[in-house]
């Protein structure tokens, strides 16, 4: 069944920020989350520079450099949560792996709305299999690669 989702989808200003707003067509950002949705969402999908990632890492996870994709989750019922995608870090990883950018952002979204429903990979080795299967699932049914292959 289809959920409801009202959607957030913003864009801070970083050199580049056109491209990636090119790359993230808002019907296709929505496609991508409602698949991966077990419920009714509110979310926010905020896409930053290098310093608004690190410093959100840095406040919010004690960890002071910049990552590809946090989860803010306020509730589960329905669900509400933010995430954050960072832009240069998620470009240069799709080019490290030589995949494209919209496919990195595709499995980054899925990745985020599954923490935001509780899913997590660092509980345990069993925990980063299931979600990494679920995530390669989720991704094949809307036509993008196993991105843990």
């Amino acid at each position: 069944m289809l959920q409801a989702l009202s959607l957030s989808l913003q864009f801070a200003r970083f050199d580049n920020a056109a491209m990636h707003r090119s790359t993230l067509a808002r019907h296709a950002v929505r496609r991508w989350i409602r698949h991966a949705l077990a419920s009714d969402a509110v979310i926010t999908l905020r896409i930053v520079d290098a310093a608004e990632g690190r410093a959100l890492n840095r406040d919010y996870r004690k960890k002071d450099y910049p990552t590809n994709v946090l989860t803010f989750a306020y509730s589960r019922q329905p669900l509400c949560a933010d995430l954050v995608l960072c832009a240069p870090v998620d470009e240069a990883e799709a080019q490290r792996a030589g995949i494209s950018l919209l496919s990195h952002y595709a499995h980054l979204i899925i990745h985020g709305v599954l923490h935001a429903q509780g899913w997590d990979h660092e509980t345990s080795a069993a925990d980063a299999r299931s979600m990494e299967a679920h995530e390669a699932e989720l991704l094949a049914g809307l036509g993008f690669p196993n991105p843990y292959r």
